[in-house]
């Protein structure tokens, strides 16, 4: 059984399915949280031990590697994500920063496993089929901050002898997810019987529920490989497939209004995964 599992963003909407799998799994783990939001955590028998912070991406060096001490793996969720904001932010500055020094931190502590939380869109995704050697082209500065991490972190871990994964997030949906987002805009809008706008709807895309992304994300954080990995299904989708499927779970393909807003002209036609089994 591995050592110590530290979590970080484990009340988040992939936080919370990443510490399910891991009590899954019977691991033992210890939490960095937000001060007040323990409340989100229920219970798992898994929990070693709480660390509560106002920021952590604002604490310090030293801070990290008394949080880490007798830490043997790392899975570092957090991030700034508020809908609406975080793809434009100079938080994700501060994000990129505070896991520089975690990660400064976790060599100090000897720490031997770091897996860090990206995404597809660090990705060129002009290609469509992403796979983990496609060329990184960032065009957000949360995009960029990611990739930016990535690449500093794959290069830097290595050197104190820290083995480093990087799990790259498609199109999640499912338990905990925003209001704002297009599955639950479209559950909302079909149990109240109302018309649901959309877009052409034939965009394709890798869809993937949030637990399934959990279990990936432990799976690799348990294991032994290195690298990038896609966190995907690696099954084109397209958002008029995905939305008449949630359509007719309440009998009302009658509701959805193709075509009612305007696609987005730099919205790319497909954005795809392919999974990368051996990690």
């Amino acid at each position: 059984m591995t050592g110590v599992v530290l979590l970080t963003g484990g009340t988040g909407f992939v936080g919370r399915q990443v510490l399910r799998a891991l009590a899954e799994a019977g691991a033992r783990v210890r939490l960095v949280v937000r001060e007040g939001s323990e409340s989100r955590l229920g219970h798992h028998s898994a929990i070693e031990s709480v660390i509560r912070t106002k920021d952590l991406f604002r604490e310090s060096t030293e801070w990290w590697a008394e949080a880490l001490d007798g830490v043997e793996t790392v899975i570092h969720v957090a991030w700034y994500v508020e809908a609406g904001k975080y793809l434009q932010s100079p938080e994700n500055i501060v994000c990129l920063e505070g896991t520089l020094r975690m990660a400064q931190a976790a060599a100090l502590a000897g720490v031997r496993r770091f897996v860090g939380v990206g995404t597809c869109f660090e990705y060129d995704i002009s290609a469509g089929m992403l796979a983990t050697d496609t060329p990184l082209r960032p065009v957000s500065p949360y995009a960029g901050a990611k990739a930016a991490t990535f690449l500093a972190l794959s290069q830097w871990l290595p050197l104190h002898r820290i083995d480093f994964a990087w799990c790259r997030l498609f199109y999640l949906f499912g338990e905990g997810e925003d209001e704002r987002r297009l599955v639950p805009y479209l559950r909302a809008q079909l149990a109240a019987g109302r018309p649901v706008e959309l877009t052409s709807g034939n965009q394709i895309r890798d869809f993937l529920d949030v637990r399934e992304a959990g279990r990936q994300i432990a799976e690799i954080a348990l294991g032994d490989g290195t690298g990038p990995a896609n966190i995907c299904s690696g099954i084109p989708v397209t958002v008029r497939q995905m939305a008449e499927r949630i359509a007719d779970e309440y009998g009302r393909r009658d509701l959805l209004r193709f075509g009612a807003r305007p696609d987005n002209l730099v919205d790319p036609p497909c954005v795809l995964g392919v999974r990368r089994v051996n990690v």
